[in-house]
């Protein structure tokens, strides 16, 4: 975390077990800071997901505490961390259901209480600074993969949260759509944990990251230096960046 920088997510000593016993995260501790970028990397069934839903109360700890603004992830506070924290999943129609994406967007301030032409306007606001105001009354089936995945993310924005999570965020996209969604996480003011495998974007968005394996954190520190840590990264089953 960044020296000074007023504590948003505190993970202590988290575990988490699916019902049976598969252990898919052990021990597992760190903070972020306001307005830090974090890089959640590790091999395909790492926990890096699961981690995510943790931390939005998706998922309850089996052990450990996690904080979010201060506010315990558990039951009966949800709705509080929730007005805190944004997530964005990994498939963009977890998040974009309604017949538009206007309405898609406006769900959210919807739920919280914000009256409906307020909601609207608020919507209609965050589709514009992504770049999607034209599409506003269209379905989210009608746009490209780039443009579902910045419809999703304004999904989470809307509501103003101070802490954004995102779970491979560029998925799939072409490097036009990769680009779009680097300039726009590089311009947040949020603080971002960005679970990905692409270590492109890990570089040119976050200045910190933290490597998962087998449900255990096992690095965290500055991006550039852990990604030039090939014996690392090699160890752990992360694809060593060519340069």
């Amino acid at each position: 975390m960044t020296v000074g920088a007023r504590t948003v997510v505190q993970v202590a000593g988290v575990a988490f077990a699916y019902p049976g016993g598969h252990a898919v995260l052990e021990d597992v501790s760190f903070d972020v800071g306001a307005g830090e970028r974090v890089g959640l990397v590790g091999p395909n069934g790492a926990g890096k997901s699961t981690l995510l839903h943790l931390l939005v109360g998706l998922d309850e700890p089996s052990a450990g505490a996690i904080t979010v603004a201060g506010i315990p992830v558990r039951p009966g506070r949800l709705a509080e961390v929730r007005s805190h924290v944004g997530m964005v999943f990994q498939d963009p129609d977890d998040q974009l259901f309604l017949p538009t994406l206007v309405e898609d967007v406006a769900f959210g301030p919807l739920n919280q209480g914000v009256p409906p032409a307020e909601a609207r306007r608020l919507a209609e606001e965050q589709l514009e600074a992504l770049g999607l105001a034209a599409m506003a009354e269209r379905a989210a089936h009608h746009t490209s993969g780039g443009e579902r995945r910045r419809a999703a993310l304004a999904t989470a924005l809307v509501s103003r949260p101070e802490v954004l999570l995102l779970d491979e965020p560029t998925d799939g996209l072409d490097a036009r759509g990769r680009q779009a969604i680097v300039r726009i996480l590089r311009a947040r003011p949020e603080a971002l944990v960005v679970a990905t495998h692409d270590l492109d974007v890990v570089r040119a968005v976050c200045s910190r990251m933290l490597v998962l394996d087998r449900g255990r954190l096992v690095a965290d520190g500055p991006t550039e230096r852990i990604l030039g840590d090939a014996v690392l990264l090699s160890r752990h089953g992360i694809r060593v960046p060519l340069d």
